[in-house]
């Protein structure tokens, strides 16, 4: 004779499976965690432009003002067997980069370093509620002067 099966070892339907692969990813895309990490993508996606923009519009015209040429940093070039290398784009994409990650070390790191310390030294100057032994023992403690 053959033994009755649980309900739990019985395969699932393909309509279950489904669903419950769909509640999974539901759970998972919709976590604290990875919507603030969505949220920081796009707004450092968004400051990147600003920070490009303020690189290209601003800070290199201003160095090729002070350089020589017509169209300042654009038109730094090096001609080689009739072919142009235009290394000025490249020195503005690299100061670009520079800016973009000095602006986000003295953000993030330093920033949001200084107001973790700062946190932190709030916590450490609160101290800790007492724990239930201790406030048994300054009871105690309490009763004895009270007695004597």
């Amino acid at each position: 004779m053959s033994e009755p099966t649980s309900p739990t070892s019985l395969p699932r339907s393909p309509a279950k499976q489904a669903f419950s692969l769909l509640d999974e990813f539901k759970n998972f895309a919709f976590k604290g965690n990875v919507v603030d990490l969505a949220v920081g993508v796009i707004i450092g996606v968004a400051f990147g432009k600003i920070v490009d923009s303020l690189v290209k519009h601003l800070i290199m015209p201003l160095i090729g003002i002070i350089m020589p040429g017509e169209q300042g940093y654009l038109a730094w070039k090096w001609i080689i067997n009739g072919n142009e290398v235009p290394y000025g784009l490249f020195l503005g994409e690299v100061l670009n980069f520079v800016i973009v990650a000095a602006v986000l070390f003295v953000f993030i790191v330093k920033f949001l370093g200084w107001i973790m310390k700062s946190k932190r030294e709030e916590a450490a100057a609160v101290p800790p509620p007492p724990t239930k032994d201790q406030e048994l023992l300054a009871e105690i403690r309490d009763l004895l002067k009270t007695q004597a």
